[in-house]
């Protein structure tokens, strides 16, 4: 009885000095840049919810670098260009931090991302798709979502044709996104125009931030569209479908990827967002991979939902294969290992979102897009 209460005592020793010596090993620090407040802090909000919850899962299952626990170290961009580079200079500054997720917003990501590629520091970013982020000739900028021209061909291919559209109008925001999707979008129109098989009767950009846009959408009335393609955010998506509706203008409304998600519901209201259409990648309900029931369940244990839009999922993937590069490398402060790393080995990992892989440029790979529709209980789902 005495050896059993003494191998036991000892097993319980060796227990406690094993935990003690995983506590005493220093985390390894990711950088999260998001917009907590300013205009699109729903979404940054929620990307901070879903680093953490990643970190969370590697954490539990025993770390990385032999039991290291991850860690996020957030700093709050606003969703503002000058507040990124703020932001990224004090993540950029701190020598334990191995890499970056960084942000929501092409125009955001920018600044932020040249302040990054100075300091030879990996940045992905979970939400930003303007083209030209990765025609620079960056070595250490990377993304987890798609681009836009992706989205414009995919628009093209598929929603004059759904609509019976022969009357398109476009308007966008002037944003790096916004006009970049527009411009790529009317690229990708350009065959069926030349051909005549439609017209783009409206091309135009509001101001961000305004809430009358009742000048902009009555020139558009004049034009009679048959459809309508908004490519800026959600804030300025709903206030314009409310005030088309309430000027006469009835056609099919679809948003780009940034137009649409509960708080655009919110802000319109049912009655306006029901039968309002978006193209976007998969929305985290939609998300087929084990992986992704994983992180979608202890979300929405942790609070009480499933992020709205795809990007806080986009985040919290750039998080995994910043964490799975860094395992593997064994480098957590060589930046340029682990660029080179992401950009030669990860290929098929698997992730929230689908298997990870980057081209040479630092896009990533083979991004899905669907359209989807605001149903009558306020749902976004697929449409059918």
């Amino acid at each position: 009885m005495k050896r059993t209460v003494a191998l036991a005592g000892a097993l319980l020793l060796v227990c406690a000095l094993a935990a003690f010596a995983a506590d005493t090993k220093p985390p390894v620090l990711i950088g999260l840049q998001a917009p907590i407040t300013g205009p699109w802090a729903y979404e940054g909000q929620m990307a901070r919810q879903a680093t953490q919850i990643a970190a969370d899962l590697i954490n539990q299952k025993g770390g990385i670098l032999g039991g290291r626990q991850v860690q996020i170290v957030l700093e709050d961009d606003a969703g503002q260009p000058q507040t990124s580079a703020l932001a990224a200079t004090k993540i950029g500054g701190q020598k334990n931090i191995v890499a970056a997720v960084s942000t929501y917003g092409s125009s955001v990501t920018e600044p932020a991302s040249n302040i990054y590629e100075k300091r030879r520091m990996v940045n992905i970013a979970y939400g930003a798709t303007a083209v030209r982020l990765t025609e620079r000739g960056s070595k250490y900028f990377f993304r987890t979502c798609s681009r836009d021209d992706s989205q414009a061909e995919f628009f093209a291919k598929a929603v004059p044709l759904k609509f019976g559209a022969k009357r398109i109008a476009i308007m966008h925001d002037n944003t790096a996104f916004g006009k970049g999707l527009a411009e790529n979008t009317r690229d990708a129109l350009k065959g069926m125009v030349d051909s005549g098989k439609l017209q783009i009767v409206y091309y135009d950009a509001i101001t961000p931030g305004e809430k009358d846009f009742h000048v902009p959408l009555t020139k558009m009335r004049e034009t009679k569209p048959d459809l309508w393609y908004y490519t800026g955010y959600y804030a300025e998506a709903a206030l314009l479908v409310t005030q088309a509706r309430e000027i006469g203008i009835t056609c099919p409304f679809v948003g780009g990827n940034a137009a649409i998600n509960a708080e655009f519901v919110k802000i319109a209201g049912l009655p306006v967002a029901k039968g309002c259409f978006m193209t976007n990648e998969p929305l985290p309900a939609d998300l087929p991979t084990p992986e992704a029931r994983e992180f979608l369940k202890a979300y929405k244990d942790k609070f009480g939902d499933i992020p709205s839009s795809p990007w806080p999922v986009y985040a919290a993937d750039a998080v995994n294969i910043i964490a799975y590069a860094v395992d593997k490398t064994g480098s957590p402060t060589d930046g340029t290992a682990l660029a080179e790393y992401l950009r030669s080995k990860v290929n098929g990992v698997p992730g929230i979102t689908g298997k990870i892989g980057f081209t040479d440029k630092g896009d990533r790979e083979g991004v899905p897009l669907f359209l989807y529709v605001v149903d009558d209980q306020g749902n976004i789902v697929i449409s059918r």
